[in-house]
């Protein structure tokens, strides 16, 4: 008898994580999108704060976001590394006052962030649907990676070989033509 759940039991194990991810990153006193390059937050704080009375550190590790004599908005580490030459952040007005944007350049452009900082609730980084990452957005070399990397994934799905594994069966293949003298009855691939 098997115990694996039925798929509307799955639909309504999914349905339920995603509304308990829905409402606690609602309740962060910031928002967060992200691509598989960047993240960008933002923070909504009162219209009458200005750039010096805010207290912003960003490291290539960890990122506070305070107003001055406040309890931060954001505080703690990163769960991966940032560039922070090329990230930044800015004090917006916003028809209902003002808002804190920053925005992060992700070290390695290859994962995906569960959260901003590792002492926020986590999302499911499995559901993400990357739309709004374009491969002709990426260079030249990323590109190809993550061609490949998709690639390997539809093989591994429909149990074919990775495009690895493929090159190496058609070495095989070139060397057994170039020596047909030599009996490979035995030979495994691994």
């Amino acid at each position: 008898m098997s115990t694996s759940p039925t798929p509307s039991e799955r639909e309504a194990a999914d349905r339920e994580a995603k509304q308990k991810e829905a409402t606690e990153q609602a309740a962060l006193p910031y928002k967060w999108t992200q691509t598989i390059q960047d993240v960008d937050i933002t923070a909504s704080i009162p219209a009458n704060i200005k750039g010096r009375d805010l207290d912003v550190k960003l490291t290539k590790t960890a990122l506070r976001v305070a107003i001055r004599g406040q309890e931060p908005i954001i505080d703690g580490a990163f769960p991966h590394p940032i560039i922070p030459d090329e990230s930044t952040w800015t004090l917006e007005t916003i028809p209902s006052g003002k808002e804190v944007t920053i925005h992060l350049d992700k070290a390695n452009k290859m994962e995906w962030w569960a959260h901003v900082v590792t002492s926020a609730p986590k999302i499911d980084t499995s559901k993400i649907t990357p739309e709004n990452s374009k491969l002709s957005d990426l260079d030249g070399e990323t590109r190809s990676m993550v061609e490949k990397m998709m690639y390997d994934q539809r093989q591994k799905e429909m149990g074919r070989p990775s495009s690895d594994e493929e090159k190496k069966m058609e070495m095989l293949e070139k060397f057994k033509r170039q020596h047909p003298e030599m009996d490979f009855s035995n030979a495994k691939m691994g």
